[in-house]
């Protein structure tokens, strides 16, 4: 079996016993990356082997993943935060189990994308997830059609694209998360302008990655 495992995305207590139980009896754990997922099994004390697997390795791996869950082995999937497949490497893999009839099993548990949208005290029945924006190509695009959706739009950004993202939304209402689940978490409302300013005169909050919502132009 595959098991596909949400972990933490700060706070290691929001690991789920499922998750715990799941290392434990697994013959293998693929993650994005061995130093981080280390962190999470020392804490609990787990010796699960691990197997480096992220969204740039190559097709040699997922066959050596494959052929492991063939020959009857267990192996958990996580990524370095959150829940696999959420803007994170997980869909190869995920793809190549299913076409081999292996059974892919989902242990739900932390994502930024819920988080954030527990606590934005507006209308999200209905929303747009748009994953994290292109760089370049694309970017303007990306942003137009943030800016004139009826729906909320939801988006991840880096750090170091946060300032750019919204000043290209400007007069847009937008709430933003950052530092999730971690000591210094923190919900910022407000028009883009109004964040921006906050953040260029707090760029010491400028860490990590960010959740970002913008109100429906209808809200």
């Amino acid at each position: 079996m595959l098991y596909i495992v949400a972990t933490p995305i700060g706070n290691l207590k929001d690991i789920t016993l499922r998750a715990l139980e799941i290392f434990k009896k697994v013959d293998l754990i693929a993650c994005e990356d061995t130093r981080v997922a280390k962190k999470l099994l020392n804490h609990y004390d787990i010796k699960t082997s691990l197997i480096s697997y992220h969204q740039h390795s190559k097709t040699t791996r997922i066959d050596y993943l494959i052929d492991k869950l063939k020959k009857g082995q267990n192996i958990a999937l996580v990524t370095d935060a959150g829940t696999p497949g959420i803007s994170d490497p997980g869909g190869k893999l995920i793809e190549e189990a299913v076409k081999n009839d292996i059974e892919v099993i989902p242990v739900p548990g932390v994502s930024a994308l819920p988080a954030l949208i527990s606590v934005a005290g507006i209308n999200l029945q209905k929303f747009v997830f748009l994953g994290f924006p292109p760089h370049k190509k694309g970017r303007e695009t990306f942003f137009k059609e943030a800016k004139k959706s009826n729906l909320p739009v939801i988006f991840f950004e880096s750090r170091y694209r946060i300032f750019k993202a919204l000043k290209t939304l400007e007069n847009s209402q937008v709430i933003v998360g950052r530092e999730l689940t971690k000591m210094h978490e923190e919900i910022i409302r407000g028009s883009a302008e109004e964040v921006l300013e906050y953040f260029e005169n707090n760029p010491e909050k400028v860490r990590g990655e960010f959740a970002v919502i913008v109100k429906g132009v209808k809200q």
